[in-house]
Order: C-alpha cells, then structure tokens, then sequence
C-alpha cells in the first residue's frame, strides 16, 4: 500500500500557477489568430511547439534559456518538415526515420539529461508529424512540410516572446529550471556505457516495430500505438521503478480519458479548448506528480490528433485497442531490459568457490 500511496502521491506545492496562466494564455491568443486567418489546419504544429517548447525551459538565465528554447525549435522545425515530407512515402521509409529518430533522441543522454529529455519530446512530435499527412489527406486539407515547420516556428516564437516580456518585466531575474520531463534528473551528461547504448537501441526498435505494425496497416488509427510504446517506456534504464510506474499509467490514463471526451465532444473548437486546457495543466502538474502529468501530456496529444478527423465509435475502439497493445509491448521491453540489467549486475563466482561460501 505505501508504493501505491507513493504512485499517487500528490504534492499541492508543486502546482505552478504561473505555468499553466501562461501555456494558456499564450495558446489562447494563438489560436484566435489562427481562427482569424482561416488557418486551422496549422493548430496542432503552433500547439504542439507552444507545449513542447514551454516543456523544453532549462531555466537559468534567459539568454542561455533562450538560446537553448532556440535550439530547440529549430531542431523541431527540422523533425516537423521532414516527418510530412517521409509521411507521405511508403511506410518503410516511415519506419527507418522512426528508428533513426528514435535512437539519436535516446543517444542524447551523453549531451546531459536535459538535452536527453528534450530529444523525448521530439521523438513524440516526430510520431505526430508522420501520420498527420494521413489524416489531412483523409480530411481533404491541402498542406505542405515547409507551411508546418513554419507554424511550429510560430508557436515556438510566440512562447519565446512570452518568456522574454516576462523576463524583462520581473527586472531580467533568474529563473529557476522549469518542468522536466525526467524527474530528479541532474542535467550531467552521461557516459554511453553498453547498457546505455543497448537500451537505446532495443528502445528504438520496440518503437519502431510498433510503427511498422501501425505504418503497415495503413490504418490512421493504429498511429495511437508507436506513440502509446514510447510514451509507456521509460527513457533510460537509469530511471526509477516509481517514475516508470507512474510513465506507465500516466500514459494509459490519458488515453482512457481521451477517448469519451472524442466521443462526447464533436466540435473542434470545443476540442481545441480541450486541448488548450489540458496544456496549461500538464505545464504545472509536473511537480505535483509525475503520473498525471504524464496523463495529461498523452491525453492532450492524443485528442489533438483526432481535430482534424470526424470521430466514431469504430474508429475510438481501435484507438483504445492500439493504444493498449503499443503500452503492452512497451512494458515487455522495460520487463526484458530489467531483466537483462539485473542479469548483467550479478556478480560471477570466482573459481573454486561454492556459491555462498566464504572468501578465503
């Protein structure tokens, strides 16, 4: 019972108003101006860099904030043309960028926990773009990689802008780290040792066999289920049981409350309020608990992949049911990596004694 406790712990001074005025505000604003110029199709890269972007702050001082929030985005813009660009070519180049994408963002751990967290949220993104000039294509919009990484652009600059006028009106003041996505990380590189690098690799084969299944089946739906296995699997083997315990349900709660609100809510500007909302609550759950933050973040992206197609009962079941079998196969790699880990830790016999005798 105290590790269930602990799972659902939560810590009331961890909730960052700040945070969740600001992701909703700046959103607001953005999506006015994007229902003014007629211009929806370009609501989920402006979001998606808002959140993502927000997600990203190191904190610190705001020129390296900035540079590093910069970065960033421009790395985005990159993943976000070239995922509509290989989106519209046959899956098997799909699922080659998926496992490449996948792999550097896993490999980014040597660069410091902060830039490994940051490739994390790329890597979502990068699932996102891959399947979005299906369902475009599905509703009849028109829509190009370039016209997207620059609405990314935009969301990322509007964030950027934000942060800025908030950093000259508090007097150009420090700023502590803002939400990470890997709790309690150091932000210290690390070493690229055969566990570290093997897990990445089997991670991003697990990801990437789940988008050959989803890619594969030319089904929009099935693209619930690359994103429920990354999202399921914790990063690095370095991570506790209790923050992959908390990932895991994380992930399949945002999908269990993500599928009766597209049922109940047929209204895209009702789902992008949705959205909007659950942005602003995963940028200041993060230090209440890990688990809802996570919950909101999947529950988020998952509804706003579904604005641009019409919803129905058939098409949620096999949402559900991708989703369930992308966190299934999620959880038998973390099992096989444990125990691959524990296997790796236990130390071998010297010759001559007995297991549990003593040394001479």
């Amino acid at each position: 019972m105290d590790r269930l406790a602990r799972v659902f712990a939560v810590d009331r001074k961890g909730f960052s108003v700040p945070g969740a005025v600001g992701a909703a505000g700046v959103l607001l604003v953005t999506l006015i101006a994007i229902d003014q110029l007629n211009q929806q199709k370009y609501f989920l890269s402006v979001v998606m860099a808002v959140l993502f972007v927000a997600l990203s702050d190191p904190g610190g001082g705001y020129p390296d904030r900035a540079l590093r929030m910069t970065v960033f985005a421009l790395f985005g813009a990159a993943l976000t043309a070239l995922g509509f660009y290989v989106g519209g070519h046959a899956w098997g180049y799909m699922v080659l960028a998926l496992f490449v994408v996948t792999l550097l963002s896993g490999l980014a751990v040597r660069f410091g926990r902060h830039t490994f967290a940051a490739g994390l949220l790329l890597n979502v993104w990068f699932i996102i773009t891959l399947v979005l000039p299906a369902s475009y294509s599905q509703a009849h919009i028109p829509t190009k990689g370039w016209q997207q990484a620059l609405a990314w652009l935009v969301g990322a600059g509007a964030w950027l802008a934000f942060t800025c006028i908030v950093w000259l009106a508090s007097r150009r003041a420090w700023r502590p780290r803002a939400v990470m996505e890997i709790p309690g990380d150091t932000g210290g590189p690390v070493e690229l040792t055969r566990p570290v690098v093997f897990y990445a690799l089997i991670r991003a084969l697990a990801v990437a066999g789940s988008g050959a299944i989803a890619f594969g089946l030319h089904e929009p739906n099935a693209s619930w289920l690359p994103l429920a296995t990354l999202i399921a699997m914790k990063p690095d083997l370095a991570q506790s049981k209790l923050v992959a315990v908390q990932r895991l349900l994380g992930a399949a709660l945002g999908a269990v409350v993500a599928v009766p609100v597209l049922l109940a809510v047929d209204n895209d500007d009702a789902l992008k309020a949705i959205v909007i909302v659950l942005a602003a609550l995963a940028a200041s759950l993060h230090g209440v608990n890990y688990l809802y933050y996570c919950a909101a973040v999947a529950c988020g992206v998952l509804i706003a992949m579904d604005v641009p197609n019409p919803t129905n009962y058939a098409s949620e079941g096999r949402r559900v049911l991708f989703t369930f079998i992308g966190v299934a196969i999620g959880v038998v790699v973390m099992f096989l990596a444990d125990l691959l880990q524990k296997h790796n830790a236990t130390p071998t016999t010297p010759p001559g004694q007995t297991p549990g005798s003593a040394a001479s």
